[in-house]
């Protein structure tokens, strides 16, 4: 068929101990106020962060200017079009996550820092984890054109060639695929990279270990085929939500649900019967046959390194396109950090961190951050009021072995609650001046990475032995003698705060 028309203590004014908005935050309820691309595209137009370029074309340019966009935090959104040997109309769209347009999409006020957007994130939205089902509707804009048979053609839509050492163009980068479990029933959607082979067919990688990698093991293991849908043009909260940590079991629909207080309409998928957001902007709906592997990669990866070399993965054979009209394209392809990926992973991952740790039982845990420069699980910075000997030690082995912290770390730096652990200038300082080498460091081996760790041996990934270490520092001060610590010399986080707001006008 062819196309046709179908909180630390300086934060305790703003969010409260038992999570609750205080004081001036009482009027600072979360809204989401987009529920596709479309109108997010609005929300960040009135805050005037939205640039359109065209005639840039796909082959170099995009790729190009991308890598100057996503290095700066205060970079504008940009949407690309026009590009040269495309569908008519399409776009691709990059930087959603930086300057005001940040606080914009998880729904909270503009004036806030990027430690109190993350708290107030996870009080809001992460502590209790309100689920609300998708509902399932009829029609959506995603129909408004189908393509189907010999007409399925993949590459009319502007997926640049991100790098240029990169092996073909990756249209999933800003995308998430939705399978289901064949034995348990749930919905999976996670985000993984999905490169073009030709005009009928994709392949994607999936680290060992993530939920779709674990539901593509189980077709594999019975020899039947995965049915697949790969949603490449999404609503932010959508694409945040796919490449958060959600437990086992969960539908990310139902956490995006739960978010806007109020279900995401999805439609089943035609040929496969998944369920894909109504509203989406491109739809890819296909089946991983068992055995079908092509030679995927290099691809410029999220720790800043082509960490995985060209290998047979999996190979999608696409029976179908959905897609609005003037489609839009979601990019978000990683960068060395800190990028795009390390800013909205920094916020979102410490959020959902913070709450591993405290539902462990790690008591009197007042901050934690996942540092940008590490991709968000590089480097973790975990702030405590100690309370015991070996406090800090437990706040550090669990931030590096929970769900949300385990996969591919590498350091967790442990301090006291008067080191905003954001600033990673702060965080260093703690560590190099209350740690001692020999005796502050904890060692843990075999612990979960993946082929794209630049750091693991070529004999190792060889074998399949993806695993590395990681460096437990504790740069608190020595417990049984912290009275005795030499006093720092300036001012405690509330005058701070006060100098700043008196004195800030010195700085302009």
């Amino acid at each position: 068929m062819a196309t046709q028309d179908r909180q630390p203590e300086y934060m305790s004014n703003v969010i409260g101990q038992a999570g609750a908005p205080t004081g001036e935050n009482a009027e600072r309820t979360p809204h989401v106020g987009y529920t596709d691309l479309r109108e997010w595209i609005e929300e960040a137009r009135k805050l005037g962060e939205v640039r359109e370029v065209k005639g840039l074309s796909w082959q170099k340019d995009i790729g190009m200017a991308a890598e100057v966009i996503l290095h700066d935090e205060n970079a504008p959104c940009v949407i690309f079009g026009d590009v040269p040997g495309t569908l008519p109309g399409s776009r691709v769209l990059v930087n959603f996550f930086g300057g005001k347009r940040q606080r914009m999409t998880l729904g909270f006020s503009t004036d806030m820092t990027k430690l109190e957007l993350s708290e107030a994130f996870r009080t809001q939205y992460m502590a209790n984890l309100n689920r609300i089902p998708p509902r399932y509707v009829n029609d959506g804009p995603v129909f408004e054109n189908v393509i189907t048979g010999d007409a399925v053609d993949v590459t009319i839509f502007p997926t640049p060639k991100w790098h240029d050492e990169d092996g073909g163009r990756y249209i999933g980068t800003g995308s998430f695929n939705v399978t289901r479990d064949p034995d348990e029933g749930w919905i999976n959607c996670g985000t993984y990279r999905v490169m073009i082979h030709d005009a009928k067919s994709v392949g994607f990688y999936i680290s060992p270990g993530k939920h779709g990698r674990i539901q593509r093991d189980k077709y594999q293991a019975k020899n039947e085929p995965m049915p697949l849908a790969i949603v490449v043009g999404c609503d932010p909260m959508s694409f945040l939500m796919a490449s958060s940590e959600v437990p086992y079991g969960v539908c990310e629909y139902e956490v995006i649900g739960g978010i806007r207080g109020r279900p995401v309409d999805v439609v089943k998928a035609p040929i496969t019967g998944l369920p894909v957001p109504a509203n989406a902007e491109i739809v890819i709906e296909g089946y991983v046959s068992p055995g079908n592997v092509k030679p995927e990669g290099p691809f410029g990866e999220w720790m800043g390194y082509y960490g995985s070399d060209v290998r047979n993965e999996p190979v999608m054979d696409i029976k179908a396109i959905y897609h609005r009209n003037n489609p839009i394209l979601l990019g978000c392809a990683p960068q060395r950090p800190p990028d795009e990926i390390a800013r909205y992973r920094a916020l979102t991952r410490s959020a959902v961190l913070r709450e591993n740790v405290v539902k462990a039982g790690v008591p009197n845990v007042t901050a934690i951050w996942a540092h940008e420069i590490g991709t968000a699980r590089l480097l973790l910075g975990v702030a405590i009021k100690q309370r015991y000997p070996g406090h800090a030690k437990q706040a550090g082995h669990v931030a590096a072995m929970c769900h949300a912290g385990a996969y591919a770390g590498r350091y967790v730096i442990v301090v006291d609650d008067d080191i905003d652990v954001s600033n990673l200038e702060e965080l260093i300082w703690a560590m190099l001046t209350r740690s001692d080498p020999a005796t502050s460091i904890d060692i843990i081996r075999n612990a979960w990475s993946t082929p794209l760790d630049p750091r693991i041996e070529p004999e190792r990934k060889a074998k399949g032995d993806f695993t590395n270490s990681r460096a437990i520092i504790d740069a608190c001060r020595p417990w049984h003698w912290r009275d005795k610590f030499p006093k720092v010399n300036a001012p405690n986080p509330e005058q701070a705060r006060l100098a700043r707001q008196k004195f800030r006008y010195l700085l302009s």
